[in-house]
């Protein structure tokens, strides 16, 4: 994930921040940033020097806010 929000392109120059993770069909994760400006959405491959735990976090994002209440086991 980058360094500072906003270091990868978009078409308007707004800054750019990661939303959500993605795997691709290809099994690859891909990291979803979107414009705070347009709203046009990206995905870019993840480097081998992105962090493993905002990774993570970004992946558990929807388990942590889900719009039901989980009872019991899975």
């Amino acid at each position: 994930m980058d360094l500072r929000v906003g270091d990868r392109a978009s078409p308007c120059g707004g800054a750019m921040r990661p939303v959500a993770v993605w795997s691709a069909p290809d099994g690859e994760w891909r990291v979803l940033h979107r414009c705070e400006r347009c709203a046009t959405i990206k995905a870019n491959r993840i480097g081998p020097d992105d962090s493993e735990s905002a990774l993570l976090s970004l992946a558990a994002r929807p388990l942590a806010n889900t719009p039901f209440v989980l009872k019991g086991r899975l």
